[in-house]
């Protein structure tokens, strides 16, 4: 590859990359009527609550891996993967909370979040369909 080229290359690799990263939909059940925001959505998710600001409780699930739940982590939790990581080493050696359940995909936690009352959860935000709730888009 000439030296001409390495920017026009760089650019169109940076422009591939942007548009990788997938929108996060934060889903619930549709019969979960709390209004609930970021920060309490980040307290389920990170073990410092295990009920929504109503008082039900909260049933949390995480994708096992993949591009939306890194993008989860940093839009949302305002976390790296390798952070999240240390952060329930540490919950589960001091006996603390558990880290959410974990499903292989998208569907499975869409399934999921719609057949159980008190599920949250996130997909990527083109899957969201009628059967939850949309709580947020980031």
């Amino acid at each position: 590859m000439s030296m001409d080229c390495k920017p026009l290359y760089l650019a169109l690799l940076l422009a591939i990359t942007h548009h990788a990263a997938a929108d996060v939909a934060v889903i619930g059940h549709p019969g979960n009527a709390d209004s609930i925001d970021s920060a309490q959505v980040s307290k389920i998710f990170l073990g410092q609550t295990k009920t929504f600001p109503g008082g039900a409780e909260a049933t949390p699930v995480d994708i096992k891996d993949g591009q939306v739940r890194e993008e989860f982590g940093n839009k949302v939790l305002k976390k790296s993967p390798s952070q999240l990581k240390v952060l329930w080493a540490r919950q589960i050696f001091t006996g603390g909370a558990k880290p959410p359940r974990e499903l292989g995909s998208d569907e499975d936690v869409l399934r999921f979040v719609a057949s159980t009352p008190g599920a949250i959860g996130y997909i990527d935000a083109s899957k969201a369909n009628a059967s939850v709730k949309v709580i947020a888009k980031h």
